[in-house]
């Protein structure tokens, strides 16, 4: 039995050893990562000498391709998915947060003409209204993705690539910026290619940081949405009621709404909301909820949150989140007077 001990503790030691060694990993003498930085030299003029040393800082993490393989969206169902970004905490905070930048949030409204209560949904969503935007090093999560996660290597690869001509940009250091593990930053966990497609300077600083300053948050988030498409006025979603034999093939399917509402009455929904003009589109969703089943319709507002996460149950959150939000702050505000 002390054999079979001492044999377990040997093998557990060389398990923890061979983790480590895997974990302090850096990506000097990667052939990807070394073709990439030629890369960066060739079309970017990068330094080469400060590439290289970039490499050797970039370290590989294990755990985060163990959370690229189980992200909370595919494996929960929407009952369990909204108690994470529902919740009394969250409401709670966010109607701070709303109270705390009621003016930045109003100009952003009136500018981009998305509602607060979405741009407030988000942050809260997304890092607590700032409060937790990822302890990783955003040039470990982006390398490790791009040169050891193969199925989604050339989509981190360009991230990378944004991430360090951002960095460049900016006048940042690249080893000192900290995301999420999937290289997300910021308030608002912008991506490095959508932090220099749409993040503005909101405060009329100099400079577009959504790592620290919430006002080029709440700016950035409202852009992005607008240039996506957002409607102003727009509804996002609508309860749909179901006939017996409806076309179950349809739902949860594809992310843009490309059915009108007269062919999905065809196809046996049809929206609560009355007043919906049959040519409108919109996604058919089926969801299990605390009560059991939920049919929903996602409109093309709906379709745009889904552009900041591609998840039906992300986007469900965002719009729960933001209705419940902007009850709270009119009832605080009748309250008030």
């Amino acid at each position: 039995m002390k054999l079979i001990s001492n044999c377990l503790l040997v093998a557990l030691c060389l398990v923890s050893l061979l983790t480590l060694a895997e974990e302090s990993r850096n990506y000097s003498e990667n052939a990807l990562a070394r073709e990439f930085a030629d890369y960066m030299v060739n079309e970017h003029d990068l330094d080469p000498v400060d590439l290289q040393l970039l490499l050797e800082e970039a370290t590989y993490k294990q755990s985060i391709v163990d959370a690229m393989n189980r992200p909370a969206e595919r494996v929960k169902e929407w009952k369990d998915y909204r108690k994470i970004f529902v919740t009394e905490k969250r409401l709670r905070q966010g109607v701070e947060f709303w109270q705390k930048h009621r003016e930045t949030l109003g100009k952003a409204q009136a500018d981009y003409g998305v509602p607060i209560e979405i741009i407030v949904a988000i942050l809260g969503v997304e890092t607590y209204y700032g409060r937790l935007t990822g302890g990783y090093r955003v040039i470990d999560a982006l390398s490790t993705l791009a040169f050891d996660y193969p199925k989604r290597s050339a989509f981190f690869t360009r991230e990378l690539e944004n991430f360090l001509l951002l960095s460049r940009e900016q006048g940042l250091n690249p080893l000192n910026l900290t995301g999420s593990y999937a290289g997300a930053m910021g308030y608002g966990q912008f991506m490095p290619s959508s932090y220099r497609a749409y993040a503005v300077d909101y405060s009329g600083d100099g400079v577009a940081d959504i790592w620290t300053d919430p006002v080029d948050a709440i700016g950035s988030i409202a852009n992005y949405f607008v240039r996506h498409g957002w409607q102003t006025g727009g509804m996002i979603t609508t309860r749909a009621r179901i006939r017996g034999g409806y076309n179950e093939d349809i739902v949860n399917k594809g992310k843009k709404p490309n059915l009108t509402m007269l062919e999905l009455k065809q196809e046996g929904f049809t929206p609560v909301s009355m007043d919906i003009p049959d040519d409108t589109k919109a996604i058919p969703l089926k969801l299990k909820g605390e009560r059991g089943v939920e049919f929903w319709l996602g409109l093309e507002n709906f379709y745009v949150i889904m552009r900041y996460n591609t998840s039906f149950r992300y986007a469900m959150a965002v719009t729960q989140l933001s209705e419940l939000l902007a009850e709270r702050v009119k009832q605080a505000n009748s309250a008030a007077r």
